[in-house]
């Protein structure tokens, strides 16, 4: 099978798993729910189902390597594909109805949420370098900064956070985007745990030994720790070395 990006035997076997994991709930979930609800309650029912389905053909394309946004998307469809596929088909008391609908829904987005879970799980777990060469954007959390994530897309990025005492706060201050082109050196370190970190954005920073990644991008310097930095060095390089070579 031809991928559009050179993976070994390996992660193209999960690339393949991914894949039908999140087709299942951009495009089968809808396909599902429309199919019955056309058999059941006619063209009259099936509106919203179709709404889905048009809506998961659109994102599909534009998410299917973006694993941040599996679970919010999975949790929607769920949820409404759940209430339709349990309460289209017969006519039931409204209490019922309203009672069904709060736990089906919640049940339904669990479902969904489960399915990107295992997906992303399927595709990160264990980080694979050759993961860079894809057009997958790959996004990890940082140790002792609450919040705070690191992004790679695929011509940039980026990296933010979520303040905990910040109400109000420019969304342009709390996240920093660098083209891979404007990043000038990518280090791993090893932290004490004494050092003072500082960052461009206003971070929840803690003192936290071990493995850590020096980013150095557009005039800043970043210190990242994660436990994942000699993967996440290789990703990030691999990645800079693509942008200044096209």
């Amino acid at each position: 099978m031809c991928l559009g990006f050179p993976v070994s035997g390996e992660l193209a076997r999960r690339h393949r798993k991914v894949q039908l994991v999140v087709g299942l709930i951009y495009l089968g979930l809808p396909v599902l729910t429309l199919g019955v609800s056309l058999a059941t309650a006619g063209l009259t029912g099936a509106v919203l189902p179709a709404v889905l389905l048009v809506l998961g053909v659109l994102l599909f394309p534009r998410q299917r390597f973006r694993p941040q946004r599996w679970r919010m998307t999975g949790a929607i469809f769920g949820a409404v594909s759940a209430v339709y596929l349990t309460l289209v088909p017969d006519n039931f008391a409204l209490v019922f109805i309203l009672l069904a609908v709060l736990v089906i829904w919640w049940l339904g987005a669990g479902v969904g949420v489960a399915l990107a879970a295992y997906a992303e799980r399927t595709l990160l777990v264990p980080v694979d370098p050759e993961l860079a060469g894809t057009p997958y954007e790959l996004a990890f959390r940082l140790r002792g900064l609450w919040g705070t994530s690191i992004v790679l897309g695929t011509e940039t990025v980026s990296i933010h956070t979520i303040p905990r005492k910040l109400r109000g706060a420019n969304p342009e201050d709390l996240r920093r985007t660098y083209p891979f082109t404007k990043v000038t050196g990518v280090h791993e370190v090893d932290l004490t745990g004494s050092e003072r970190l500082r960052f461009p954005i206003p971070v929840a920073a803690v003192r936290t030994p071990g493995p850590a990644v020096i980013l150095q991008a557009a005039g800043d310097d970043w210190v990242l720790p994660t436990n994942l930095a000699p993967t996440l060095t290789q990703l990030l390089q691999h990645r800079v070395d693509g942008a200044k070579s096209a």
